[in-house]
Protein backbone atom coordinates (compact mmCIF):
# COMPACT_ATOMS: atom_id res chain seq x y z
CA UNK A 1 0.00 0.00 0.00
CA UNK A 2 2.81 2.44 0.81
CA UNK A 3 4.37 1.91 -2.62
CA UNK A 4 1.09 2.90 -4.29
CA UNK A 5 0.82 6.03 -2.12
CA UNK A 6 4.34 7.05 -3.09
CA UNK A 7 3.62 6.53 -6.81
CA UNK A 8 0.42 8.61 -6.59
CA UNK A 9 2.19 11.41 -4.73
CA UNK A 10 5.14 11.29 -7.14
CA UNK A 11 2.73 11.49 -10.11
CA UNK A 12 0.94 14.51 -8.59
CA UNK A 13 4.27 16.18 -7.76
CA UNK A 14 5.61 15.55 -11.29
CA UNK A 15 2.42 16.85 -12.88
CA UNK A 16 2.45 20.03 -10.79
CA UNK A 17 6.10 20.75 -11.53
CA UNK A 18 5.91 20.08 -15.25
CA UNK A 19 2.45 21.58 -15.71
CA UNK A 20 3.35 25.08 -14.52
CA UNK A 21 6.45 26.73 -15.90
CA UNK A 22 5.88 30.18 -14.41
CA UNK A 23 5.44 29.10 -10.81
CA UNK A 24 5.14 25.84 -8.92
CA UNK A 25 4.30 25.36 -5.27
CA UNK A 26 4.31 21.91 -3.82
CA UNK A 27 3.49 21.06 -0.24
CA UNK A 28 3.51 17.45 0.83
CA UNK A 29 2.96 16.56 4.48
CA UNK A 30 6.00 14.69 5.74
CA UNK A 31 3.90 11.93 7.28
CA UNK A 32 2.22 11.08 3.95
CA UNK A 33 5.44 9.82 2.37
CA UNK A 34 6.98 6.67 3.83
CA UNK A 35 10.66 7.31 4.46
CA UNK A 36 13.33 5.20 6.07
CA UNK A 37 14.08 6.28 9.66
CA UNK A 38 17.41 7.77 8.58
CA UNK A 39 15.59 10.34 6.43
CA UNK A 40 12.76 11.35 8.72
CA UNK A 41 13.49 14.77 10.20
CA UNK A 42 11.66 17.98 10.88
CA UNK A 43 13.04 19.19 7.55
CA UNK A 44 11.02 16.62 5.59
CA UNK A 45 8.28 19.14 4.81
CA UNK A 46 9.52 21.75 2.37
CA UNK A 47 7.28 24.38 0.83
CA UNK A 48 9.10 26.54 -1.66
CA UNK A 49 7.89 28.72 -4.49
CA UNK A 50 10.41 28.87 -7.30
CA UNK A 51 10.85 32.23 -9.01
CA UNK A 52 11.08 31.46 -12.70
CA UNK A 53 9.64 34.80 -13.81
CA UNK A 54 12.19 37.06 -12.10
CA UNK A 55 9.49 38.98 -10.17
CA UNK A 56 9.09 39.20 -6.45
CA UNK A 57 7.21 41.24 -3.93
CA UNK A 58 9.57 44.02 -2.85
CA UNK A 59 7.32 45.02 0.06
CA UNK A 60 7.56 41.53 1.55
CA UNK A 61 11.33 41.49 0.93
CA UNK A 62 11.59 44.76 2.88
CA UNK A 63 9.57 43.21 5.71
CA UNK A 64 11.79 40.11 5.75
CA UNK A 65 14.95 42.24 5.88
CA UNK A 66 13.53 44.47 8.61
CA UNK A 67 12.56 41.39 10.64
CA UNK A 68 16.00 39.82 10.15
CA UNK A 69 17.70 42.99 11.41
CA UNK A 70 15.82 42.67 14.72
CA UNK A 71 18.15 39.78 15.53
CA UNK A 72 21.42 41.71 15.08
CA UNK A 73 23.68 40.81 17.99
CA UNK A 74 22.02 37.44 18.64
CA UNK A 75 24.79 34.99 19.57
CA UNK A 76 25.90 32.11 17.37
CA UNK A 77 24.81 28.67 18.54
CA UNK A 78 25.68 25.46 16.69
CA UNK A 79 22.46 23.97 15.25
CA UNK A 80 20.60 26.96 16.74
CA UNK A 81 17.21 27.85 15.30
CA UNK A 82 15.79 30.26 17.90
CA UNK A 83 16.39 33.85 19.05
CA UNK A 84 18.46 32.48 21.94
CA UNK A 85 21.09 31.51 19.35
CA UNK A 86 21.34 30.80 15.60
CA UNK A 87 23.69 29.02 13.27
CA UNK A 88 23.73 30.45 9.72
CA UNK A 89 21.02 28.24 8.25
CA UNK A 90 18.97 28.28 11.46
CA UNK A 91 18.84 32.07 11.23
CA UNK A 92 17.61 32.06 7.62
CA UNK A 93 15.22 29.19 8.41
CA UNK A 94 13.74 31.11 11.35
CA UNK A 95 13.41 34.44 9.52
CA UNK A 96 11.86 32.94 6.38
CA UNK A 97 9.58 30.71 8.45
CA UNK A 98 8.07 33.82 10.04
CA UNK A 99 6.81 34.72 6.56
CA UNK A 100 5.48 31.27 5.69
CA UNK A 101 8.53 30.23 3.65
CA UNK A 102 9.66 26.84 4.85
CA UNK A 103 13.24 25.90 4.03
CA UNK A 104 15.44 23.07 5.18
CA UNK A 105 17.72 23.76 8.17
CA UNK A 106 20.88 23.25 6.13
CA UNK A 107 22.78 25.79 4.04
CA UNK A 108 23.66 23.00 1.62
CA UNK A 109 19.98 22.05 1.30
CA UNK A 110 18.84 25.67 0.95
CA UNK A 111 21.18 26.09 -2.03
CA UNK A 112 19.07 23.56 -3.95
CA UNK A 113 16.07 25.92 -4.08
CA UNK A 114 15.36 29.04 -6.07
CA UNK A 115 16.73 30.55 -9.25
CA UNK A 116 20.48 31.09 -9.68
CA UNK A 117 21.37 34.78 -9.93
CA UNK A 118 24.59 36.34 -11.28
CA UNK A 119 26.54 38.61 -8.90
CA UNK A 120 25.76 41.59 -11.15
CA UNK A 121 22.02 40.93 -10.75
CA UNK A 122 21.86 40.46 -6.96
CA UNK A 123 18.96 42.17 -5.17
CA UNK A 124 17.95 42.49 -1.53
CA UNK A 125 16.19 39.30 -0.45
CA UNK A 126 18.50 36.99 -2.40
CA UNK A 127 20.38 34.26 -0.56
CA UNK A 128 24.17 34.10 -0.96
CA UNK A 129 25.95 30.78 -0.44
CA UNK A 130 29.55 30.27 0.57
CA UNK A 131 32.02 27.52 1.30
CA UNK A 132 32.49 26.79 4.98
CA UNK A 133 35.75 27.60 6.73
CA UNK A 134 37.91 25.93 4.06
CA UNK A 135 38.40 27.65 0.71
CA UNK A 136 39.45 24.29 -0.74
CA UNK A 137 35.99 22.77 -0.25
CA UNK A 138 33.45 22.97 -3.06
CA UNK A 139 30.49 22.28 -0.75
CA UNK A 140 28.11 24.95 0.50
CA UNK A 141 28.71 25.54 4.19
CA UNK A 142 27.30 29.02 4.86
CA UNK A 143 24.24 31.09 3.86
CA UNK A 144 23.40 34.80 4.17
CA UNK A 145 20.49 37.09 3.26
CA UNK A 146 21.26 40.10 1.03
CA UNK A 147 19.95 43.27 2.71
CA UNK A 148 21.42 46.07 0.57
CA UNK A 149 23.06 46.48 -2.82
CA UNK A 150 24.95 49.65 -3.71
CA UNK A 151 27.62 50.82 -6.16
CA UNK A 152 30.43 49.38 -4.03
CA UNK A 153 28.59 47.06 -1.72
CA UNK A 154 26.57 43.91 -1.40
CA UNK A 155 25.61 43.80 2.25
CA UNK A 156 24.26 40.63 3.79
CA UNK A 157 22.98 39.58 7.20
CA UNK A 158 24.02 36.22 8.60
CA UNK A 159 24.99 34.36 11.74
CA UNK A 160 28.77 34.27 12.02
CA UNK A 161 30.41 31.65 14.23
CA UNK A 162 32.59 34.28 15.92
CA UNK A 163 30.25 37.32 15.99
CA UNK A 164 26.67 36.03 15.92
CA UNK A 165 24.10 37.81 13.74
CA UNK A 166 25.86 40.64 11.89
CA UNK A 167 25.80 42.53 8.61
CA UNK A 168 28.90 42.25 6.42
CA UNK A 169 29.90 43.68 3.04
CA UNK A 170 30.74 41.08 0.40
CA UNK A 171 32.54 43.51 -1.92
CA UNK A 172 36.24 43.51 -1.11
CA UNK A 173 35.91 40.95 1.69
CA UNK A 174 39.08 38.89 1.98
CA UNK A 175 37.11 36.21 3.82
CA UNK A 176 33.85 35.89 1.85
CA UNK A 177 34.91 36.62 -1.75
CA UNK A 178 37.16 33.51 -2.02
CA UNK A 179 34.43 31.39 -0.39
CA UNK A 180 31.56 32.56 -2.61
CA UNK A 181 29.71 29.79 -4.46
CA UNK A 182 26.34 31.08 -5.74
CA UNK A 183 23.32 33.29 -5.16
CA UNK A 184 19.72 32.10 -5.30
CA UNK A 185 16.46 34.03 -5.59
CA UNK A 186 13.29 32.75 -3.98
CA UNK A 187 9.82 33.89 -5.02
CA UNK A 188 8.16 35.61 -2.09
CA UNK A 189 4.68 34.81 -3.37
CA UNK A 190 3.15 37.99 -4.79
CA UNK A 191 4.08 39.44 -8.15
CA UNK A 192 5.13 43.09 -8.36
Amino acid sequence: MQGIQFKVIFFIFSTLCVGSFSRAQVSIPADSIPLPPSLTTQDSLRTIQFDTTGRKNSQQVDQIISYAKKFLGTPYRSAGMTPSGFDCSGFIYYVMGNFGLTLTHSSYGMAEFGKTVKLADIRPGDLMFFKGSSTKSSRVGHVALVVEVGPNSIKFIHSSTSRGVVIDNFVGSKYYVPRYITTKRLDYGVEE
